[in-house]
């Protein structure tokens, strides 16, 4: 187990709460106050980017091409072109060009796996604060943008903060406020039991999960160096307990390298091809496995194993299942292709979960058996 000391770590639940463009930016803090392991932001313009991006991204398909993700039924807040009769003519055109300026630059690029889209977004992160990106009116708040960029997204910004901002906002605030308290109750003890599976240390570093009304296709992604953790809160994929689990799942993207490792690792030596994905299958499985006696009722909780998480016994009765379903067996991940990993994961990978293996011979008997 990890040495006691770093049940210390909390953190400050935080929202950047960026005012109109003529008032100074203010930030806010949640009654919620100190909290472990995660730091929350609701930032205006990560939310500004994410939001022309995905309505660039559906502008762009055709109408009769299915949309991959959540559609827009899905997400519960409008997106702009649902407002036209909202919007002055004016307001039109300067979203609409701020539209064509990301479909034209950015549609065809990942969030994830885009190295300029993932420098954008941090960029976006660290100046949430500010309510101009370039320091006319304030120097500090020069993101260093390319000038082009930085005029579409201020062209933009006040349309937005007109007619989508304060709902996204709002339901950024609500989507925290219900996954705060688990956090608030589990977290530590989470992070340290993942941790300890795959053989490293939490980091010291709170990680900022900044909180989107939309993400990417997969509701939620995670980039790393910085560890960062981006989450929609619209996404019907991440509501209520799912969406503790997906937190976590997504932090343990920024501690399962030495899972990655082994397993290269054992391929190498036994000279067969590194699987694809199955490190992160693996992830999948392990954060599910973790978290169901958590977020099962205590009545239906498996029998107490050794470094079991406890059941949330103070859970209003409304608001939890008679078996929680973890994240990949929900939304059918193992029969995309995963269905042979499963078997792999619970016959050797299982063991190791119930201090029954050594982190090593799990590995080392999965890749055998490929």
């Amino acid at each position: 187990m990890r040495p006691a000391s770093t049940r210390t770590l909390s953190l400050l639940l935080t929202f950047a709460l960026v005012t109109p463009v003529a008032a100074k930016a203010q930030q806010s803090s949640s009654a919620y106050g100190p909290l472990p392991v995660f730091e929350f932001h609701s930032g205006f313009w990560i939310n500004l980017h994410h939001t022309l991006y995905y309505e660039a991204k559906l502008r762009e398909a055709p109408p009769t091409a299915p949309q991959k993700g959540p559609s827009p039924p899905q997400l519960k807040l409008k997106i702009m072109k649902d407002s036209a009769t909202a919007l002055s003519p004016a307001e039109r055109l300067a979203w609409d060009n701020s539209v064509a300026y990301y479909a034209a630059n950015y549609a065809n690029k990942d969030l994830l796996f885009n190295n300029d889209m993932i420098l954008l977004k941090n960029q976006l992160g660290d100046f949430e604060d500010c309510d101009e990106l370039s320091g006319t009116r304030k120097k500090t708040c020069d993101a260093g943008l390319p000038p082009k960029l930085t005029q579409v997204l201020e062209t933009a910004a006040p349309v937005y903060r007109a007619h989508l901002w304060p709902d996204q906002d709002r339901a950024n605030r609500r989507w925290v406020a219900r996954v705060a308290p688990l956090i608030e109750e589990q977290g530590v003890g989470i992070s340290q039991r993942l941790a300890d599976i795959y053989q490293t240390k939490w980091p010291k570093e709170k990680i900022r999960v900044d909180v989107s009304a939309y993400a990417n296709p997969a509701g939620a992604y995670t980039t790393i160096d910085p560890l960062r953790v981006t989450i929609s809160s619209t996404d019907a994929r991440n509501q209520g307990d799912e969406a503790f689990e997906v937190l976590f799942h997504e932090a343990s993207h920024g501690i399962a390298e030495p899972v990655q490792s082994a397993i290269i690792r054992e391929c190498r030596q036994r000279d067969k091809a590194i699987p694809r994905d199955l490190w992160h299958a693996l992830i999948f499985y392990t954060t599910g496995e973790v978290l169901s006696p958590l977020l099962t009722p205590a009545e239906d909780a498996p029998p107490d194993k050794e470094d079991a998480v406890k059941p949330n016994v103070n859970r209003p009765p409304a608001s939890r299942k008679e078996t929680y379903i973890p994240y990949a067996i929900r939304e059918g991940l193992y029969e995309r292709g995963w269905k042979d990993y499963l078997q792999l994961l619970t016959r050797f990978w299982q063991p190791y979960l119930d201090n029954k293996s050594t982190f090593d011979d799990a590995i080392a008997r999965m890749v055998s058996a490929l």
